[in-house]
């Protein structure tokens, strides 16, 4: 493959496949064990792949999810490590452990934020969901406590055909509780998800419809869309467009899987997303770097050839589909995105923002505003920072540039807890 691969926007390490939920869409398939798994990377392995990592670049944002990573002891030490190395760290968690200590062992670790899984405000409906009675309260317990402790927090919706319907209540939910972002889930049939209902197509376009508007309406909350790239083409046809693509130099909503994005399986195998059970290579027998920048796999998504509809689309590089659900379905990588019931009409393709020209002069004082952006968006908050600025016919970037985005885009109020990070003011 030809050209420079960039470090990784986004690694997903899954430490353990021990849980202390059964939850009916587990891509995992985790369950209820005392013990983890033999094959389960050691601390002295995680460590090591954290430093692999970082030696491509401090740009990166590293999730210590599982499984339930809380059932890990030796979870504070990994976050420690991660975030001595300058990785921006994120735990993701159902929750239920969250209790004050927990939390302030976390912040002490480095931990920017916690991902807490929600499925429903009925909390019928999620113990249900996640398998066990009294989840809902656990849960929720546990967004007080980072809520009381001052650590930022994100509200991860699953979405299905059962519980769409609250995604209004969601947000609302998510704004009044203090959360810096809502994202929005969208299941693939893989792991014990298989056995569940997915969603329907006429229910996936209300959502994804509802989201673009959310995105732009919530000045305090960030609204993000997960495992449906299909948000890129809604937001370049809202009116106005709604800046949160690839096109305008910032990532939401696209698929990441195998170019920005891979996930390390607990055993250590590497995989282009959490939904893709096929491994790009094991870290037991080769670094992580040779396979992010090598593998067969991560090679064909960089430059996928597209099939069916995806393939004949003028959006295949904006968006170009799920690559996990024509797998799962029929093992084909390339296929058609089945849930995506957009026709494409045949126009040009529509490119994404390639740099405009040399990278102009930032002032001091705005080299010290981007150095507070977490690592893994700021290449995009340059990139954009720069466009605008030439747009003015500018040639050196100034705080006052950076002041106006973030107000564009945020409000007065600035950008949410989650992109800041600890101690920067």
């Amino acid at each position: 493959m030809t050209g420079v691969v960039e470090p990784p926007f986004l690694v997903a390490l899954n430490l353990t496949r021990r849980c202390n939920l059964h939850c009916a869409h587990c891509y995992l398939d985790a369950g209820v064990r005392r013990a983890g798994d033999p094959a389960e990377l050691t601390t002295g392995e995680v460590r090591d792949l954290l430093d692999q990592i970082a030696a491509l670049g401090d740009e990166t944002m590293i999730v210590l999810t599982g499984g339930e990573p809380l059932l890990r002891p030796d979870l504070p030490e990994i976050a420690a490590h991660a975030a001595k190395l300058g990785l921006m760290t994120v735990v993701g968690t159902n929750g239920m452990l969250l209790t004050e200590p927990r939390v302030e062992a976390l912040m002490a670790a480095g931990v920017a934020a916690v991902g807490i899984s929600l499925d429903s405000l009925d909390p019928d409906h999620h113990d249900r969901f996640r398998g066990l009675p009294g989840a809902f309260v656990r849960t929720l317990a546990g967004i007080e406590a980072c809520r009381r402790a001052g650590l930022t927090f994100q509200l991860h919706f699953s979405v299905t055909d059962d519980n769409a319907d609250e995604l209004e209540a969601m947000i609302a939910f998510a704004r009044d509780v203090g959360a810096a972002v809502l994202n929005i889930f969208f299941l693939v049939c893989t792991g014990r998800g298989q056995q569940i209902t997915n969603i329907s197509l006429a229910t996936y376009d209300r959502v994804l419809a509802r989201a673009v508007e959310a995105a732009r309406e919530e000045p305090e909350l960030l609204v993000r869309v997960r495992c449906a790239p299909h948000f890129k083409r809604l937001a370049m046809e809202a009116d106005p467009p709604l800046p949160v693509t690839l096109a305008d130099g910032y990532e939401a909503g696209g698929c990441l899987a195998g170019t920005r994005y891979c996930r390390v399986t607990p055993s250590g195998e590497i995989t282009p997303c959490p939904y893709m059970e096929v491994a790009a290579g094991a870290l037991r027998e080769q670094d992580f770097a040779t396979i992010w920048r090598e593998a067969p796999l991560f090679h064909r998504l960089r430059a996928p050839r597209l099939e069916g509809r995806c393939g004949a689309c003028e959006y295949a590089k904006l968006c170009g589909g799920c690559r996990a659900r024509p797998l799962a379905r029929s093992g084909a990588l390339m296929g058609e995105d089945f849930l995506c019931s957009y026709r494409p009409k045949g126009g040009a393709t529509v490119e994404p923002l390639r740099d405009r020209g040399a990278a102009l002069v930032w002032s001091p004082e705005a080299e010290r505003r981007l150095a507070r952006v977490p690592g893994f968006v700021r290449r995009f908050v340059r990139r954009r920072t720069e466009d605008h600025v030439r747009a003015r016919g500018e040639e050196v970037v100034r705080a006052e540039h950076l002041d106006e985005l973030a107000r564009r885009r945020f409000g007065s109020g600035g950008p949410p807890g989650g992109f800041r990070r600890p101690g920067a003011s």
